[in-house]
């Protein structure tokens, strides 16, 4: 992250993560009618392209944006290594991204490569991998996928947001799991704290967060968000 950059984060109890995406499209139609001239009818131009920030958002859950892309539905590889090892048949992934690589994270490699570029008009992913998504509430009868869906507009990944994990024997499974999956370096130890404050009750409840700066500069059309930083990150 850039050390100065401004960002949106809410929780709401009693919502999940439709209720939560059905608030963001709101939120976003708002600001664009709020900050564009009416002779823009809700549209501007971002990395040469016309995006209509008033059209109703698409909705695609993550599972069906890879299999249209790459032909991989990765429900039917549903551990690292038959995935892995389809991907690089297919000659989709390098070698590097899969080796030693969780199931969930080469599913996230796929997104990033060959879905994220091609979300241009406003758009919603939902339901991704559990193993990726550590705070968010699991779907019913789908142990791999949980509540949580991230909006893409220009290519580019705007929000990320969820339904909160609200289960504390699953939440200290989940830092159980992941520090098994991580390497060293990201390892991390269980925060025993946050399971206790669980174990006293949370109601059922959204997450939410999205960065100011970047929507900022895909409103103004400027390539790069240092553009719309006070004092963005020197190299």
């Amino acid at each position: 992250h850039n050390p100065e950059f401004t960002m949106l984060e809410f929780y709401a109890a009693y919502m999940d993560m439709y209720d939560v995406m059905d608030l963001t499209e709101q939120l976003i139609q708002f600001v664009a009618r709020a900050v564009l001239p009416a002779e823009a009818e809700g549209k501007t131009q971002f990395r040469g392209h016309t995006i209509n920030w008033l059209m109703p958002f698409q909705r695609i859950t993550l599972r069906e944006a890879i299999r249209e892309r790459t032909g991989i539905d990765y429900a039917q590889f549903p551990d690292a290594e038959s995935l892995g090892t389809v991907s690089l048949e297919r000659k989709l992934l390098a070698p590097e991204s899969v080796k030693g690589k969780p199931w969930g994270k080469i599913v996230d490699t796929l997104m990033g490569d060959y879905v994220e570029r091609e979300l241009i008009q406003p758009t919603f992913l939902y339901e991704y991998p559990r193993d990726i998504s550590p705070f968010a509430k699991g779907m019913v009868g789908d142990p791999s996928t949980v509540e949580r869906f991230e909006g893409f507009i220009g290519g580019a990944e705007i929000c990320n947001a969820f339904s909160e994990l609200n289960d504390p024997l699953d939440q200290y499974q989940r830092f159980v799991d992941e520090n098994k999956n991580a390497d060293d370096a990201e390892a991390n130890p269980v925060d025993e704290d946050y399971v206790r404050a669980l174990m006293y009750g949370m109601p059922n409840t959204g997450g939410f967060g999205l960065g100011i700066d970047r929507l900022v500069m895909m409103f103004t059309n400027k390539d790069s968000i240092r553009e719309v930083l006070l004092f963005p990150h020197l190299r």
